[in-house]
């Protein structure tokens, strides 16, 4: 397999085994430097269909899950509803990574990273704010109501800053990996450069009495 289907498709691999139940901590994800790096690495459309249909797949197999083992109805229309949301700020975090390139240093493809899981953050604590899917009688249509959705939450669950927290770590996180990966793969493959040969010393010229 060419190597430029063979790194997505291992990616998506590792990515769905790491979202079986319990792999990892709760809010902690690597969903969020998947969608960037696979902006940045996957060539073309790939990098906006492979890891959108792999969310999916991962998603409609952890809903089947909740609903028949936890008694969790994964797929009322509230929570739909707010999956969508996810997958617009997922399309969001592939079109900031496709405004890097795969050579930039590790600094800024991690800076990138952090910056697509605050996006994220924002993006979808906002909307449920905006939207309110669940009927959270916190959520008022105030600057209070907002800024309640962005800390604190609705009552009953973990604090909305403690989801932040953990979205900062694991975006940093496995794009640090990643993109750490990819740029090692990338220096041993480089071709080691000849060492110029050193040049034959001209021999001093008769000079004619």
């Amino acid at each position: 397999m060419k190597r430029h289907l063979f790194l997505p498709l291992a990616l998506m691999v590792v990515f769905a085994l790491s979202r079986l139940p319990g792999c990892l901590p709760d809010n902690f994800s690597a969903a969020y430097a998947v969608m960037f790096c696979a902006g940045v690495y996957f060539p073309g459309r790939l990098a906006w269909w492979l890891p959108l249909v792999t969310m999916l797949v991962t998603d409609l197999g952890l809903n089947l899950y909740y609903q028949m083992n936890l008694g969790i109805p994964a797929f009322d229309l509230g929570l739909l509803k707010y999956l969508g949301i996810n997958y617009g700020a997922y399309a969001v975090l592939i079109w900031l990574g496709r405004r890097f390139r795969a050579r930039d240093n590790f600094m800024s493809l991690l800076g990138g990273g952090i910056l697509g899981a605050i996006l994220f953050y924002v993006i979808t604590n906002t909307a449920a704010w905006l939207f309110n899917p669940f009927h959270n009688p916190e959520y008022t249509r105030t600057l209070a109501g907002w800024l309640i959705a962005l800390t604190r939450g609705t009552a009953g669950y973990p604090p909305t800053w403690e989801f932040f927290r953990n979205t900062l770590m694991s975006g940093g996180l496995f794009t640090g990996l990643f993109a750490g990966a990819m740029k090692l793969g990338a220096a041993l493959e480089k071709p080691a450069e000849a060492e110029p040969e050193p040049e034959e010393a001209e021999a001093p010229q008769e000079v004619e009495a």
